[in-house]
């Protein structure tokens, strides 16, 4: 698929769930949110429909994520369910790690080929803080069992205010250093006034060679994080949303008034 601009499109990101078992300080406020009903939320077998579609229009990447994706039941059948799809080469999920030591190796199993790790500080204390009530020990396990796994390469999305030379951002490279994993800092973002910019060590914030897609937990595919545009699956149709998404991809992202990152997936 290709967009009006000339873009290949063909990286898709699920979200399965909003739910999450942390309450970050930059996605979720400290009370929570009012959650998706079960109602709303796609099944894992429409998830899939929609999945397949796009492998067959030309998507060969596919991202899981949340909401912390682990979260949501049944999970791991879902991995398989997408391994199964020829055409697809690679699928990689991004997860804050702390149930990962209990699925990396069903999830290697299942066909999961890397994963992408949250990890704002190295300091336990100051992690508990930002994610308010977070345990970086268990982060640590989650991370050794995806080695073990072999669920890599492992990359860490580390978000910083202004620069990777922020004592927090320091800490986490020396970490990421020790244990042999890659490294990407990430710009603290704002949807709604449209503040972002492009991802340090990865392809994210980059308007001009942007080729991804974003499937909600409700059926919404935003073709931009930064963009109120969206097109739901169940009201028009899988093929027909994803179509009308990639026609309609905008050149470079704006603001975005109606999504949070907890119910879009970053």
């Amino acid at each position: 698929m290709f967009d009006k601009y000339k873009r290949r499109i063909n990286y898709l990101r699920i979200s399965v769930t909003d739910r999450c078992n942390l309450r970050c300080e930059y996605c979720m406020p400290a009370e929570g949110i009012k959650l998706l009903s079960h109602n709303d939320i796609l099944s894992f077998e429409e998830m899939f429909e929609v999945a397949r579609e796009a492998v067959e229009l030309g998507v060969t990447k596919i991202r899981i994520t949340g909401g912390e994706p682990l979260v949501r039941k049944g999970i791991v059948d879902f991995v398989k369910m997408l391994s199964s799809l020829e055409g697809l080469k690679e699928l990689g999920m991004t997860t804050n790690a702390i149930y990962l030591d209990k699925y990396a190796v069903e999830l290697a199993k299942a066909g999961l080929n890397r994963v992408n790790i949250s990890m704002d500080t190295a300091d336990p204390e100051k992690y508990k803080k930002i994610t308010r009530g977070g345990d970086f020990n268990a982060v640590i396990r989650g991370i050794e069992a995806a080695k073990a796994a072999g669920l890599e390469p492992i990359k860490v999305n580390c978000v910083i205010r202004k620069s990777k030379l922020e004592p927090d951002a320091i800490g986490v490279k020396a970490l990421t250093e020790k244990m042999e994993l890659n490294i990407r800092y990430i710009r603290w973002m704002e949807l709604d006034k449209g503040e972002f910019s492009e991802v340090d060590g990865g392809e994210g914030g980059k308007c001009s060679i942007c080729n991804r897609l974003r499937l909600t937990a409700n059926g919404i595919i935003k073709p931009c994080l930064f963009s109120n545009l969206e097109y739901d699956v169940r009201k028009l149709g899988i093929k027909n949303a994803l179509l009308l998404a990639v026609g309609e991809k905008p050149e470079c992202g704006t603001t975005n008034e109606v999504g949070k990152f907890y119910n879009i997936g970053g």
